[in-house]
């Protein structure tokens, strides 16, 4: 579909037949007096005395339990920039629909008008308990940092920032994959990682605490290499800072296994990529234009495997693998955060479902795909595979009781069989 015929559908989407994406339901009967009264005046002082005494009632007797909030500030819509929180509305609905799509929670979707951290966390903190899990989304760096420090201090439910760390759990999934059909291992690679934002850091973060070797890995930003001779480095990036002589691009990516780039459009030249050991692995996630285009790598070296941030290129990293099931395994366990074992359960149970055999009615619901193999061209499942939800929600639940996150066992229901069991079965 050509860009302005896109546009055009996408505003028309949005528009009708009533605007928006996402509606409240009635989740009880409401049709008589006695349920009416039930519903509200005088039943409901019931459990309001119940959650008085115990605020953990608030689970047994409200939708908190299955209810996140997304909260925004609007610093970093997608790859559009700050564009304020209002205009930021239509992403965070997007968000709200994928998390009920995908793993039946519910969602309020909070755009903040508020450009300062402290501002921003003061109203989030004060509204969190409304909810079971916060999902901070489209914060720009490097506030997004200590937005989510100091709420996931104060707030006693799962904060997480998918912009961070859903980008990371894919990325590091399709990693472990790319490297098994390259024939390498995480802990004998040498990355080079151009881009020291939000998702940059997370990824790395995520890697390091799975067995990258630290004195492998070499970060660049708009200055060049991070190395420990540059002064005034902010503590987000001075983690990377590297003993290196290396000093750009392309000192970093001579001999250098895999490339994750999360900075810009067409970064990534035909000469860079050459230089690049042999079986090399391409991360290009600038989004909507990559550090290069997959057509173009492929076209320079025939042993390249290329992942990407979008939907029309094999290998796409798509948060949507990941955020919706982590947080449905959080929430089934009561988790009062989400830590690394959580977060490498599923980057785990997300390559393993690449790898098995994928079914046709998969297959079917990809238009121009006849096939999908675990292989160059397959390293993450699609979106639209029903095995997420049990696998990735169970693996999260599971990590979660075994380090000591959650609040509750592992959910007797488990493992999900599609978004009706989250309902039906407790």
């Amino acid at each position: 579909m050509a860009g302005d015929d896109l546009n055009e559908a996408a505003l028309a989407y949005h528009a009708h037949p009533r605007p928006g994406k996402i509606a409240i339901e009635v989740t009880k009967p409401s049709d008589s007096a006695r349920q009416l009264s039930l519903a509200y005046s005088p039943g409901v002082a019931e459990p309001v005395r119940r959650i008085a005494e115990d605020p953990e009632a608030a689970y047994t007797y409200t939708a908190k339990g299955n209810l996140v909030g997304i909260v925004t500030n609007g610093s970093a819509i997608l790859g559009l920039g700050n564009l304020g929180h209002l205009a930021s509305k239509p992403v965070m609905e997007g968000k709200a629909l994928l998390f009920k799509r995908f793993a039946g929670i519910d969602c309020f979707d909070i755009e903040v008008d508020a450009t300062d951290v402290d501002s921003f966390v003061e109203t989030v903190a004060r509204i969190a308990d409304t909810f079971g899990g916060i999902n901070i989304e489209d914060v720009g760096a490097p506030a997004c940092f200590e937005v989510e420090r100091q709420l996931i201090e104060r707030c006693n439910i799962p904060v997480f920032h998918d912009d961070q760390h859903g980008t990371a759990i894919c990325v590091a999934a399709g990693l472990l994959n790319a490297l098994e059909v390259q024939g390498k291992k995480l802990a004998d690679i040498r990355m080079v990682c151009l881009g020291g934002g939000a998702a940059g850091t997370a990824c790395l973060k995520l890697l390091l605490s799975m067995g990258l070797p630290r004195e492998n890995l070499l970060v660049l930003d708009r200055q060049g290499c991070i190395h420990k001779g540059r002064k005034d480095l902010p503590e987000y990036k001075s983690q990377f800072a590297a003993d290196t002589d290396c000093r750009s691009l392309t000192d970093a990516l001579a001999g250098a296994d895999v490339f994750l780039g999360v900075s810009g459009a067409d970064l990534l030249s035909s000469d860079l990529l050459e230089s690049m050991a042999p079986r090399p692995v391409i991360f290009a996630l600038s989004n909507p234009d990559p550090e290069i285009r997959p057509e173009r790598a492929h076209a320079i070296r025939d042993d390249v495997i290329v992942a990407t941030g979008r939907s029309d290129y094999p290998n796409q990293v798509n948060n949507v693998l990941c955020f919706p099931f982590i947080f449905r395994g959080a929430l089934d366990v009561r988790a009062r955060f989400i830590n690394d074992a959580m977060k490498q359960a599923a980057v785990e149970a997300i390559a393993a479902i690449a790898r098995e055999p994928v079914p046709a009615a998969i297959v079917a619901a990809y238009e121009g795909i006849d096939r999908l193999e675990f292989g160059p061209e397959y390293i993450l499942p699609k979106p639209m595979d029903p095995r997420l939800l049990p696998a990735v929600s169970a693996a999260v639940a599971q990590a979660a009781v075994d380090s000591g996150a959650a609040t509750r066992p592992y959910p007797s229901h488990y493992p999900l069989t599609s978004v009706d069991d989250v309902f039906g079965q407790r």
